[in-house]
């Protein structure tokens, strides 16, 4: 599920809780792969405050709440570079995760939550805490887009096998790709943002 402004977000807001609201939440629950960016990952918290103060409630899949400061507050934009953490309990895997963020919301986490990645580099959830995205079964949110899958190979290849052992059982395997270019790709950001530093 993919983002946009107040305006859209508030148009599909209602519609996604009172008519699919209800589904999506059991698909989750039943280990459907997820993953929603942006104003989708907002809505997949509890609620998101706008700028002017009205309050969109949310599918409460994540344990989070995202607010707008108000009209005239600076925008999160920029390059990220983020260490996932992909289990539960765990910290930073190792594995980096790169995009770029444009949001005027802060989002923050509630106990029940746990973030997708600590920011290295970048703004995250709300500039302050260090965390980007949010993480809930199979269902994974985030502020980063600039081609977020491409760019993050080992994270796309997480998303599909987590799709595919909930349809096939673990003992799928894939045959891997050649994933020379997306893992230039994912080198050259993390390059751009070690520059901008």
């Amino acid at each position: 599920m993919g983002g946009a402004q107040d305006r859209e977000q508030r148009r599909v807001a209602d519609d996604l809780r009172s008519v699919k609201g209800e589904a999506v939440r059991e698909a989750v629950e039943a280990g459907v792969t997820v993953l929603a960016v942006c104003g989708g990952y907002q809505l997949f918290g509890r609620f998101y405050r706008e700028a002017s103060g009205a309050k969109l409630a949310g599918l409460g899949v994540f344990d989070l709440w995202t607010e707008h400061p108000g009209p005239g507050t600076r925008r999160l934009i920029g390059n990220v570079v983020a260490e996932l953490c992909l289990e539960p309990g765990e910290g930073p895997t190792g594995g980096t995760l790169v995009g770029f963020e444009n949001h005027g919301g802060r989002t923050y986490l509630g106990p029940g939550a746990r973030p997708l990645a600590r920011v290295r580099s970048g703004f995250g959830n709300n500039g302050r805490d260090g965390t980007e995205g949010a993480r809930y079964q199979n269902a994974f949110g985030t502020y980063l887009h600039g081609s977020l899958l491409p760019k993050n190979p080992r994270f796309a290849d997480r998303l599909i096998e987590l799709a595919l052992a909930r349809r096939y059982g673990d003992g799928v395997r894939l045959e891997p790709l050649d994933d020379r270019l997306e893992e230039l790709a994912h080198r050259a950001a993390l390059r751009l943002v070690g520059r901008r530093r």
